[in-house]
């Protein structure tokens, strides 16, 4: 059920709270959540914005500064209790997130709010989100090529930026023309293809192009990636007008974390994930629509 599920990420930021001191992993807290290590990341970076152990960074550097501006406890006291290994450590990460050392911040009087941490069960869900109904199909895919572009992007919101910045600089230089070997030569399906997910480093590689018949005689500066058979839940965006589909594609992938995981009895695969763009979105439709292609597997299948 949906609340037994969020109950299962609740664990999973409590446990992060109540151990801060300690070596924390994402593979170690997934497993109190009671969810794969690649689902877990999946889910947690939609809801709370961040990567797991971003998520912990941010969380042990607020409590530092809470305890750096009200208490007198030694700066090294406070490293070790939220899990910095040395007085260094600490230092480094607080000026990077502060702009200022834990010294300074003292010495400035500076008197920092109590930020709590995340609650997912206090937050208000709507299974629609604006009208975007969850209807899917299951779709076992074979293996297939692609030719492409590539970019290396991060999780921390920057790809909800990079990636269209990305589309609009292939789209202008008509990169679609130099890709070879189509499989769909008559009308152009172009892919979006998010894989090569780095957990730790919070990064991962978004391939632009089109599925191929081989790799013969690539151009040089194209990329060449083959992926293996999975089984993809399929969801449609809803049908808007050019200038909203942007915004429909980003909300259709967080209803799908949100709204359609939590009580689908699947979880993420772990395989690369894409976008399908074909007919439905290009010049000449009133509205636009495009599919999304989620790797899914049984909750109760071994990860």
């Amino acid at each position: 059920m949906r609340t037994d599920y969020l109950k299962q990420l609740q664990a999973a930021i409590d446990y992060i709270e109540a151990h801060m001191a300690e070596e924390l992993s994402l593979s170690r807290i997934a497993q109190v959540a009671l969810l794969s290590d690649y689902h877990f990341h999946r889910v947690f970076q939609v809801m709370a914005g961040d990567t797991v152990m971003e998520y912990v960074r941010k969380r042990r550097l607020a409590k530092s500064a809470y305890q750096v501006a009200h208490s007198e406890e030694k700066l090294l006291d406070i490293a070790l209790e939220n899990g910095f290994q040395n007085h260094e450590t600490f230092t480094r990460a607080f000026k990077r997130m502060f702009d200022m050392t834990p010294a300074e911040y003292r010495k400035r009087g500076i008197r920092t709010p109590a930020y709590d941490k995340l609650n997912v069960l206090q937050r208000k869900y709507n299974p629609y989100l604006g009208g975007i109904q969850m209807n899917f199909r299951l779709e076992t895919k074979p293996a297939f090529k692609v030719i492409g572009y590539e970019l290396q992007t991060t999780s921390d919101g920057e790809n909800l930026k990079q990636i269209p910045a990305f589309w609009q600089e292939y789209i202008r230089n008509g990169w679609s023309q130099t890709i070879p070997n189509r499989v769909h030569k008559d009308s152009p399906v172009e892919l979006g293809i998010c894989h090569g997910f780095n957990m730790d480093a919070g990064t991962f590689l978004y391939l632009i192009g089109m599925e191929a018949e081989n790799f013969d005689n690539v151009p040089d500066g194209l990329v060449c990636r083959e992926f293996g058979e999975a089984e993809y839940a399929v969801f449609a965006t809803p049908k808007v007008p050019e200038q909203q589909f942007s915004n429909s594609i980003q909300s259709t992938w967080q209803a799908i974390f949100n709204e359609w995981f939590p009580h689908s009895g699947y979880e993420h695969a772990g395989k690369p994930e894409f976008e399908l763009y074909d007919s439905r979105s290009g010049p000449g439709n009133e509205t636009w629509e495009m599919d999304i292609y989620v790797p899914v597997k049984r909750k109760s299948e071994q990860t």
